[in-house]
């Protein structure tokens, strides 16, 4: 799923450490990840590694460059639910990456503020922006293609869903969700690219697989779904990439999740936590479609979470840094 991002930015891998393997444990995933990364840190010799995000490949390799004494520059810092279940198991990467960090390029104030909290030092953080807007507004600029057959004449709801914390239980309660409003809204289409975890494959094909209206299709490349966010009329994810980047292309995102690590925009009412609540995703959901005022009172088009100069200022740090 990376390679193709690495394709269309044009960028070429010196290392590959092919690590993915079908529906892997966690653990399996650290160990594996902690070894292969040992052997490019001694060869590489790197005087600095940059991280981004709270997978738990950021916080293994924060963990490895600590072991071998290089500095980290967290991209993404400060991002906190103080839930060290919820998600899971991003709250407790991101804060052990933290804790191993040299530099914080936090998205937000808000950001900032949870690392003054937590101990950081104010010198060590600076407010950059995210990566994420930078990247949005580079590929939103561009003529892009939508690979899904769709009615122009109709509104789109776009899913996405795969976080940890909803398999399960939660997980059906939203696919009953959509199932229900996507009966009650024929005139409305659906569409939802499945992560091929088997946990998230298996249920949404039991659920939502015939509706006339319903399309399930697969991942979609990074192009294409900025192409699919253009589309939708709404949104309707537990990603947190999405809840920074539908905002700024001013549509409404109702998060499927009980907790957010990105508080501003909910702040600024242009994102609504529903959590995998039936109820919730259906009435909210509802309201947005049938309601003009309620809608538009969330398609503002803001971007609290960057100008799309993240990048310049991170580079910026580290020269100055290395020009001592």
């Amino acid at each position: 799923m990376l390679d193709q991002v690495n394709e269309f930015f044009g960028i070429d891998p010196d290392i590959d450490l092919n690590i993915m393997r079908p529906n892997q444990a966690l653990t399996e995933l650290t160990a594996r990840l902690l070894l292969e990364l040992d052997e490019v840190l001694q060869a590489e010799q790197p005087e600095a590694v940059l991280v981004q995000g709270d997978t738990t490949t950021v916080m293994t390799v924060a963990l490895a460059c600590f072991y071998h004494r290089i500095p980290v520059g967290h991209v993404e810092a400060g991002l906190r639910t103080w839930d060290m279940q919820n998600p899971f198991p991003e709250e407790a990467n991101r804060v052990i990456a933290g804790k191993l960090s040299r530099w914080h390029f936090a998205p937000t104030e808000g950001a900032r503020q949870n690392l003054l909290k937590e101990g950081v030092e104010d010198k060590d953080i600076v407010v950059t922006g995210n990566t994420v807007i930078d990247a949005l507004l580079m590929t939103a600029a561009r003529n892009l293609d939508l690979p899904v057959l769709l009615e122009p004449a109709k509104r789109l709801v776009l899913v996405t869903s795969h976080r940890r914390e909803n398999f399960g239980e939660p997980f059906r309660n939203i696919c009953r969700a959509l199932r229900a409003l996507a009966e009650r809204n024929l005139a409305v289409q659906f569409l939802y690219p499945v992560h091929p975890n088997p946990n998230v494959k298996h249920v949404a094909q039991e659920f939502l697989a015939g509706l006339p209206n319903f399309t399930l299709s697969d991942p979609l490349d990074y192009a294409p779904f900025i192409a699919a966010m253009q589309r939708a009329h709404i949104i309707l994810t537990d990603s947190g990439g999405v809840q920074e980047e539908a905002p700024a292309l001013g549509k409404p995102v109702l998060v499927l999740r009980d907790e957010t690590e990105r508080p501003e925009a909910v702040e600024q009412g242009v994102v609504k936590l529903v959590g995998p609540n039936y109820e919730r995703i259906v009435n909210e959901t509802q309201r947005l479609l049938d309601d003009e005022d309620a809608y538009h009172a969330m398609a503002r088009g803001i971007s609290p979470y960057g100008d799309g100069k993240a990048s310049e200022r991170i580079v910026s740090v580290l020269r100055s840094y290395f020009a001592q």
